[in-house]
């Protein structure tokens, strides 16, 4: 059963109804449903179908390619000496092919383009010399390695420049489609319960598919996460891998602004993870951006050359915050470390990351989905005479309206104290100010449980709760 997913199915569909050949290209981070979804959407039917294989040098990537052709009905002929013999294969058994819309389907391709392979210019030849020509071929290629996917096929400068009609990025689920996927399999969880065990895990199919109903959430985490066996206690490693062929310096960004909670401009990045300023470093940035680890965004009245960028991915996070460094056996770390002061100060701060990643609720709560609006964060350090201030979520709106958008997490209705009530009338002022803004600004709370009403909290204009969070 497919959750969600209603807009990249409607983009799969309609390149198989093209009256022409289309090459489609999903991406998107490991188990994030990327082959599944292609499944399903086809029923499992294509005309041709193969998956490269993890590790293997070119010569066994081809005899593969050659067992995939002879199960699938190809005539017997020898193992191609190479990629142009196999998609030459390839096209004289399609040609045979009875299918109105021959569909190929070859995933995990990443895999197939070994060192040296020639892999990617046999590829070009195929789809410009052949599958182009024709109007009955519709070429679906997927795979984990999305950096591959991202700088070999989208930003492909050579013969598929332009080439791939449908890009596919499959994201994350959302909180609603989690709640939907959780329903589906009988998990009995409530939806704090499921805020906190996507602000452990994210959004990730897979992850929520090792859900074991008969225990609680809190159980789940512990015994995926904390017990030496776990399936994500080592996940970290096989996820950066999958993603690049040589993450070292991936995992050094990651390491680098997985310590700053609220970002870094790539002059900081530079300064603390002592990588080089250049090219490189852009396209990692950019790969980091399109698998979705990282975003990328300007304080407001900043030129994009002082963009930020902030790890924002759930898994990750909480691994650096609890398992990275974690050495104990004990299978109750996680219940243990409930209601503690590190457990509390971890919820506040995935709970503005969960925000962070549902912007479109927060503006659909709002009742300005059709309005244009630009989301950014704001900064200004202290002054002998002032005290600084940071807004995590500013929303700019184009009808003359800027929503100042704080998130607190808190296990029963949050209650806004006098110095908080101070704090945040000193970011209006601070703002307001500093931006010499024109337009009506407005106070947004977004809580986990709602707001205490007293004699402070006349001071917020709109409240939202994170039922907000959960709607389609």
């Amino acid at each position: 059963m497919l959750i969600g997913r209603h807009e990249e199915q409607k983009k799969l569909k309609d390149a198989y109804a093209s009256e022409y050949s289309e090459f489609v290209a999903v991406y998107g981070r490991r188990r994030v449903g990327k082959t599944f979804l292609i499944r399903e959407t086809f029923d499992y039917k294509f005309t041709f179908t193969h998956s490269g294989v993890a590790n293997m040098n070119t010569r066994g990537q081809l005899s593969e390619f050659h067992a995939s052709l002879k199960r699938q009905g190809a005539s017997k002929k020898a193992i191609p000496a190479n990629w142009s013999e196999a998609f030459a294969q390839l096209a004289e058994f399609l040609e045979q092919s009875t299918d109105k819309r021959k569909t190929i389907f070859i995933d995990e391709m990443p895999w197939m383009d070994a060192s040296r392979s020639g892999f990617v210019s046999a590829l070009e030849h195929f789809w410009n010399g052949w599958a182009s020509a024709r109007k009955d071929i519709m070429l679906i290629v997927c795979g984990s390695a999305s950096s591959w996917i991202i700088n070999k096929i989208l930003k492909n400068h050579g013969g598929l420049h332009n080439r791939v009609s449908t890009k596919i990025h499959l994201k994350p689920f959302t909180l609603h489609e989690c709640e939907l996927y959780a329903a589906h399999r009988r998990i009995r969880a409530n939806r704090l319960q499921i805020v906190e065990a996507y602000m452990a895990m994210g959004g990730i199919p897979y992850y929520w598919s090792k859900l074991d109903r008969s225990k609680s959430i809190a159980q789940n985490i512990d015994s995926l996460f904390f017990s030496p066996d776990g399936e994500f206690r080592h996940e970290f490693d096989d996820l950066y891998a999958s993603l690049f062929n040589k993450p070292e310096k991936y995992l050094r960004i990651i390491d680098t602004l997985g310590k700053k909670k609220i970002g870094l401009t790539r002059e900081s990045i530079v300064k603390y993870s002592r990588l080089e300023d250049n090219g490189q470093l852009s396209r990692m940035l950019e790969d980091l951006v399109y698998c979705g680890f990282i975003r990328k965004y300007c304080n407001i009245g900043k030129k994009v050359k002082n963009s930020i960028y902030q790890l924002v991915d759930n898994y990750t996070l909480f691994y650096y915050r609890f398992i990275k460094d974690f050495n104990d056996s004990d299978e109750n770390t996680w219940m243990k470390l409930t209601g503690k002061p590190e457990y509390n100060t971890w919820c506040g701060l995935a709970f503005e990351r969960l925000c962070l990643l549902h912007v479109r609720q927060i503006k659909a709560a709002l009742g300005i989905s059709g309005i244009t609006a630009n989301v950014h964060s704001w900064y200004i350090p202290s002054t002998p005479e002032r005290k600084g201030a940071q807004i995590d979520l500013l929303i700019d709106r184009a009808d003359n309206v800027v929503d100042i958008c704080e998130m607190k997490y808190a296990k029963t209705k949050y209650t806004i104290t006098r110095s908080y009530y101070d704090n945040l009338s000193n970011k209006m002022a601070r703002f307001i100010e500093s931006e010499s803004s024109k337009k009506a600004v407005r106070m947004v709370m977004v809580t986990s449980n709602g707001l205490a009403v007293n004699k402070y909290s006349g001071i917020v204009d709109h409240e939202l709760t994170v039922d907000t969070l959960f709607t389609e």
